[in-house]
């Protein structure tokens, strides 16, 4: 009504008639109605008014919602990826610590090893050595007793030949003599 109001205009001419203006006139012409276009604008803009606060406006805040909620999710996901990361990094520093380590206890475990080795060779060298000369030992001891032995047996059968030579022919003084020389001799070599 009040948009009707505002497009018709009135005016008088000369002869006392009233005559309508353009805009009153074309919305005659083509058949406007100008108060049920203004009814509707109304209805339309208390419909959009509702919709906009009781659909949009929740739409929309459940929309913002879930964008932030996908936006935390990114930033998670690049924080995960980012732990993930420096997790692999740690893992291969410490692999590579673990091999370092392994590389070095297998070298000392090969010098020790060769140590042992050296050691034991070593000490089987020094009893072989030892036995040796133990058996050498026993050989000059068992050689000196032999000679000794043999000394004593021809001493003592040079002796017996020369007593039983001697004992047709010399006296007792004379035998005497002779065994006492004999076994000089004997003792010297």
């Amino acid at each position: 009504m009040l948009f009707s109001s505002i497009f018709i205009a009135t005016a008088t001419s000369a002869h006392g008639e009233e005559t309508v203006s353009g805009i009153t006139k074309i919305t005659q012409d083509f058949g406007i109605n100008v108060p049920g276009i203004a009814a509707q604008a109304l209805s339309f803009a208390v419909v959009a008014f509702i919709l906009w606060r009781f659909g949009f406006k929740p739409v929309l805040a459940a929309l913002d919602e879930r964008n932030a909620r996908i936006a935390a999710g990114l930033r998670n996901a690049e924080e995960t990826q980012a732990r993930l990361a420096a997790a692999v990094q740690e893992s291969a520093q410490i692999i590579h610590k673990a091999q370092l380590e392994a590389q070095k206890s297998i070298e000392e475990a090969r010098k020790s090893a060769k140590e042992f080795a050296d050691k034991q060779q070593a000490e089987a060298v020094a009893r072989a050595a030892d036995t040796l000369a133990k058996a050498q030992q026993a050989i000059e001891l068992e050689h000196k007793k032999m000679l000794e032995e043999a000394r004593t047996e021809i001493a003592r059968l040079v002796i017996k030949t020369t007593e039983q030579v001697l004992a047709r022919k010399l006296s007792d003084a004379d035998r005497a003599a002779y065994n006492e020389a004999a076994a000089r001799e004997l003792a010297v070599l």
